[in-house]
């Protein structure tokens, strides 16, 4: 586990000594630069780089007309279980929370997949809660299994695997990860995580490295804004990413910056990630990582997608459900987290489309 071992080094570095010595004229020399460096990086991030946001946005839109084109991927979430034996205190799934628990039957994942297929979607990202003895590995293969004659790209957001597990998954149709740290502060993480199997920090940190090594075609990461200092989340975030890209070059790696929004229970967040400091963090990742995708999800209100869909954007969600089986039947589950941009998929089709963009479902093809 190299990329996870070399990284570990970068949990040491004074990021608040650093930011506390960058200037504007810093700044500027980072804009005009066409390799940055960690730190150059971290220039991006501080306080000095609020005043060029304008600046940020031209290069991070032509950054990613470069590499990109004009192409917004679209895809969704499907929510296949609900149970969970972590007691993260910020999250609607917490096993201390008290409400009837769900998995859906294959059968019932059928018609949710076929409601989405029907929808237009070619990439769906499946998710279930920390219960790895009601969803086991035996079962997210038949789901797999299942689903994959319907989709192009099938990814799971699910409990932490081993490699041996992601090799079993990708011999049956999965090709994706997204798996976020939620904090690279390890003090905050054991607070914000006081029991279950979510509590092991390295364990969790590994999980995108033995989903390389066992071949996943693209790998999302990324933190929970809200949970510790937004600042030393993003930067340990661009430095996790580059790590994993320096051990891994043929991944497809991804990020996003999912913010705290409400769930069920009474957490209120820590942090708050102003939309000024989101942008800002957007574009420094943009221009750090050029060739990255760049999710933003439904947790954001949709002026807020709106603006930035051409400015450093891939990937977005539409149409989503945080509650276990969502699409094919109305219910009353609870939701993970809520969901604060519910337009339908026809609606950012014509959103993506008055920004000048196309909206795709399907962005790679397999060669045999």
């Amino acid at each position: 586990m190299k990329a996870t071992t070399e990284f570990l080094s970068w949990l040491e570095y004074d990021i608040e000594g650093f930011v506390s010595r960058v200037t504007s004229q810093d700044v500027k020399r980072v804009l005009r630069k066409d390799s940055l460096t960690p730190e150059d990086f971290l220039c991006l991030l501080s306080p000095a780089a609020e005043g060029f946001l304008e600046e940020m946005a031209i290069l991070s839109q032509k950054i990613t007309a470069h590499h990109f084109g004009r192409a917004i991927l679209l895809f969704a979430p499907l929510y296949i279980a609900d149970y969970c034996q972590n007691q993260c205190v910020y999250c609607g799934f917490r096993a201390q929370n008290r409400f009837p628990r769900t998995k859906l039957s294959l059968e019932e994942i059928r018609k949710n997949g076929e409601v989405l297929s029907e929808k237009g979607f070619r990439h769906i990202l499946l998710l279930t809660g920390d219960a790895p003895s009601i969803t086991p590995v035996d079962f997210l293969e038949e789901v797999l299994s299942l689903l994959s004659p319907m989709f192009d790209s099938l990814a799971v957001e699910v409990y932490p695997l081993s490699e041996e597990e992601y090799l079993r998954l990708r011999r049956v149709g999965l090709d994706g990860l997204t798996i976020y740290q939620e904090t690279y502060d390890r003090e905050v993480y054991d607070e914000v995580h006081p029991a279950g199997p979510k509590k092991d920090y390295l364990w969790r940190l590994g999980t995108p490295e033995r989903g390389a090594l066992a071949g996943l075609r693209w790998i999302t990461i990324g933190a929970l804004y809200g949970l510790a200092n937004p600042l030393h989340d993003a930067f340990w975030t661009g430095m996790h990413l580059l790590t994993l890209k320096k051990y891994y070059p043929s991944v497809e790696w991804g990020l996003s910056l999912p913010r705290m929004n409400p769930a069920e229970g009474d957490f209120v967040p820590t942090y708050h990630l102003s939309d000024k400091k989101f942008v800002q963090f957007l574009f420094a990742f943009r221009i750090f990582f050029p060739t990255a995708g760049i999710t933003l999800s439904t947790r954001e209100r949709p002026q807020m997608r709106d603006i930035l869909l051409p400015l450093g954007v891939t990937k977005v969600s539409a149409e989503s459900h945080t509650e276990v089986g969502g699409y094919a039947a109305q219910n009353h589950h609870i939701p993970q987290f809520e969901v604060a941009d519910n337009r339908s998929v026809e609606e950012m089709i014509a959103v993506i489309r008055s920004k000048g963009f196309e909206p795709v479902f399907k962005d790679w093809v397999g060669v045999l």
